[in-house]
């Protein structure tokens, strides 16, 4: 266990099992990291598809649009789609 990261998971893990309540808060604070995270990504996806939209209105071609918002063809292809 000379890796500082194992060491420290291993501490923590340590910690964690002696408290309920430690643990508890732990897991909640987890759940509100993933929780923020995903809305981040969120946002993001949603600002993608309004640039990809703008872009397809302006007549860039699907590969362009797909290297810009770095989104897939097929999410392009589909947009592109619906647009139509």
């Amino acid at each position: 266990m000379s890796e500082p990261t194992i060491r420290k998971a291993v501490n923590v893990l340590e910690f964690l099992s002696q408290d309920a309540e430690a643990r508890r808060l732990y897991e909640m604070r987890e759940k509100a990291l993933k929780d923020e995270a995903n809305m981040i990504q969120g946002a993001k996806q949603e600002k993608a598809m309004e640039v990809a939209k703008n872009l397809l209105a302006m007549d860039m071609t699907v590969d362009v649009v797909a290297k810009a918002t770095g989104l897939s063809e097929e999410e392009i292809e589909k947009l592109k789609q619906q647009l139509h």
